[in-house]
């Protein structure tokens, strides 16, 4: 009775009316993810105007959207050159401190390029008059650089955040999160989530050099938002009045920590388009992945019921957990166990 009471009730009610959306992101590979985004938002009939300086990189023109651009006082060869050096950097096998210092030196260079980006975005009264005028239902944007949230503030516009991180875990403190440095483990720390003690002191000293560090880097953001927003505002203070944080993360491949309500985990949206096996058509026949896997001779499973909960296993299922864990070898049954069926 209560069921068919409430689809009743669903019935009378009208479907959802699409919006208008500002996007302004994040270059490079931040926009891939984002613009699979913006295609799933066009084909439900939401209004999408993407806003980006003349000298981006990735971000094209497309069908899904609007692109509108603006002027900025720099060229898109000298965006690519420092692009290329922060992933060098983000790649590299250096020791800790020599990693540190590259990668703070170029985020420094680059928030200057995007607080040039972005001042030139603020002060551009043909552009600014669009946005006021368009009456936006909402701004989608990667706060990395917060010159969205900056516009969103201004014009009282309800903010969606589109991210991995932020560095210093701004993103953290700005959405009131927990973040003791006793149990999560900051950037380029290399630790996990089971710190030792001294692993937890290293921690420690990590979190107070970011308060100073990324004063240094995003001090020209906050001194554009307080100027352009005519009241003294901190980055944290800014990015604290986000709506909602869809965040590029999963805990398959990042270490757990707490969350607020309003963060979403959607870890694996920038791992591209993924096909059923209905469309392969490699073996000239309909098959599906059970039967695909049904032809499997033997499954080495990486578990073990030390961590995981018990279940019933075929003969040809072998258990192995461990062998992730470092120098340990699989246990000797499994060798034992291949010499058997040769």
């Amino acid at each position: 009775m209560l069921a068919a009471v409430l689809l009743l009730f669903l019935c009378c009610l009208s479907p959802a009316a699409a919006g208008k959306l500002l996007v302004i992101p994040m270059e490079g590979s931040h926009w891939l993810s984002m613009k699979e985004v913006l295609a799933e938002l066009s084909k439900r009939g939401h209004e999408i105007v993407v806003i980006a300086p003349e000298s981006k990189m990735m971000i094209d023109s497309s069908v899904i959207y609007d692109l509108k651009t603006y002027p900025v006082p720099f060229k898109k060869g000298e965006m690519e050159e420092l692009m290329h050096s922060l992933v060098a950097n983000c790649f590299s096998e250096e020791p800790f401190m020599t990693r540190f210092f590259n990668t703070w030196n170029n985020f420094r260079q680059s928030s200057a390029m995007f607080q040039a980006s972005c001042s030139s975005l603020l002060y551009n009264k043909e552009m600014m008059k669009y946005i006021e005028e368009s009456k936006f239902d909402a701004v989608f944007t990667d706060p990395l650089t917060p010159c969205g949230q900056i516009i969103a503030l201004h014009f009282s516009i309800p903010t969606v955040f589109f991210l991995r991180g932020v560095p210093c875990a701004i993103d953290i403190h700005a959405a009131q999160s927990p973040d003791l440095p006793s149990y999560v483990p900051r950037m380029f720390s290399l630790n996990t989530d089971h710190m030792t003690f001294p692993e937890r002191v290293k921690n420690f000293l990590i979190s107070i050099s970011e308060s100073f560090t990324c004063s240094i880097i995003f001090s020209s953001f906050e001194s554009l938002a307080s100027e352009f927003l005519q009241k003294p505002m901190t980055l944290t203070q800014l990015l604290s009045h986000g709506s909602i944080w869809l965040k590029r993360l999963d805990f398959v491949f990042d270490y757990p920590m707490p969350l607020m309500p309003n963060m979403i985990f959607i870890g694996g949206i920038n791992c591209g388009e993924k096909k059923s096996l209905s469309q392969v058509n490699v073996l000239h026949r309909p098959v599906t992945m059970k039967e695909l896997l049904s032809h499997g001779s033997i499954w080495l499973k990486r578990m073990d019921f030390v961590f995981e909960y018990p279940m019933p296993v075929m003969p040809n299922i072998v258990f192995i957990g461990g062998i992730n864990c470092g120098k340990k070898k699989p246990l000797p049954q499994v060798s034992d166990f291949l010499d058997k069926i040769r």
